[in-house]
C-alpha cells in the first residue's frame, strides 16, 4: 500500500495547480479587455431566426412584409436584432387559460 499525501506542493498536484493560476489569470485579462460588438447587441440572420423559431425562411420574409418583424438589410444579408424578436415575442404571447 502506498502511504503517500499527496499535498498542493507535491510535483505533478503543484504543476497542476500553477498551470490553472495561470489559466485564470489569462482568463481575467481577456474578460477585462472585452467589448461586446455593436454596443452589445446581438444580430441573427433569416437562418438563425428561422432555426430559432422552427419556422422557414420564407415565413420570415411573408412577416417582414406585414411588418412583424423589424429587420435591417445590411450588405445584401437581412439581420434581426435580437431584443427586437424578443419584444414582438412578448408582445404576441397570449396566455393560456
Amino acid at each position: 500500500m502506498n502511504d503517500n499525501v499527496l499535498t498542493k506542493d507535491s510535483g505533478v498536484l503543484a504543476d497542476a495547480m500553477q498551470s490553472v493560476r495561470r489559466s485564470l489569470k489569462m482568463a481575467d485579462r481577456l474578460a477585462d479587455g472585452y467589448i461586446p460588438p455593436m454596443g452589445g447587441e446581438r444580430y441573427l440572420t433569416d437562418r438563425d431566426l428561422a432555426r430559432r423559431l422552427h419556422v422557414s425562411r420564407r415565413t420570415l420574409q411573408q412577416y417582414r412584409h406585414e411588418g412583424i418583424l423589424p429587420y435591417f438589410l445590411f450588405g445584401g444579408k437581412t439581420l434581426y436584432r435580437e431584443s427586437d424578436i424578443q419584444k414582438v415575442l412578448e408582445r404576441n404571447y397570449r396566455k393560456a387559460y
